[in-house]
């Protein structure tokens, strides 16, 4: 799997697409093995914090790879694409039905384009390198994003600034996707991984439950009334109450020191 990397950094996860050559786009293949390295991830108990990235200084991912992916994808037999894409995975493993309930960050090194957009926008949080550009170009090559950037992207920056992004198929540079809430902080270049892994440490030191149960009920109340959201809300508040990691960090903070949390 030398195209997708997957490293262990105590308990963060380093996801690297390693197809510079190809602005980190991403084939079948790549895609498939995309897919079972979230898998993996999802399911090791030791991995609390995922930071995605690509490789070299380019680009983080450019989407799919054109020449080989678009037409082969969107001409499927519909039983097929329905069977494989509508109701598999989605593009990038975790933009449709894999849902994962740990932080994932995203290290914008580069062009953050269509697919490799929607991959960053399927993440929790993103920082960016002050020239990575991100853009759904779709329009201009004749489709639109069907990976969730018609979804994700309104509820990030908002209709207005969403609208604009879709219709036009234009880059938005880093200070404009800092200001509209695209991006959560814009790092030096040369620092980005380095403070993306760091602070995926420091997030894998807080509770893992009170992250999955938190953003388990995020997801789930988009859509909500209020008064349903609030109800799930406080339930999933109880099902915590049950855990050990909330025993654990309440015995921490009376005893002034730092929680050392299970996850369970």
């Amino acid at each position: 799997m030398s195209d997708i990397r997957y490293e262990k950094h105590g308990r963060v996860r380093l996801i690297t697409i390693d197809r510079a050559a190809v602005m980190n786009s991403l084939d079948f293949a790549a895609n498939d093995r995309l897919v079972d390295v979230w898998r993996e991830f999802d399911d090791d108990d030791e991995a609390h914090v995922a930071v995605v990235t690509g490789a070299g200084a380019t680009a983080f991912c450019a989407g799919a790879d054109l020449k080989s992916y678009t037409m082969n994808f969107a001409r499927r037999p519909a039983p097929e694409f329905r069977t494989r894409f509508t109701n598999g995975p989605g593009f990038a493993g975790i933009t449709r039905t894999i849902k994962i309930y740990k932080p994932i960050v995203a290290a914008v090194n580069g062009f953050a384009i269509s697919g490799g957009f929607e991959l960053a926008l399927a993440c929790d949080l993103r920082f960016c390198a002050p020239h990575a550009e991100f853009a759904l170009q779709d329009a201009k090559w004749g489709f639109h994003a069907c990976d969730g950037g018609l979804i994700r992207l309104p509820q990030i920056v908002g209709h207005g600034n969403a609208m604009e992004i879709i219709l036009s198929g234009e880059r938005v540079g880093a200070e404009h996707a800092l200001r509209i809430g695209l991006v959560n902080r814009v790092i030096a270049a040369e620092e980005l991984l380095s403070f993306s892994l760091d602070y995926a440490q420091m997030l894998a030191k807080r509770s893992p439950l009170s992250h999955r149960f938190a953003k388990e009920v995020m997801e789930q109340a988009v859509g909500m009334s209020m008064d349903a959201a609030l109800r799930l809300e406080s339930r999933s508040f109880h099902d915590f109450g049950m855990t050990d990691d909330l025993a654990e960090g309440t015995t921490a903070f009376r005893e002034k020191r730092e929680a050392d949390f299970k996850g369970r």
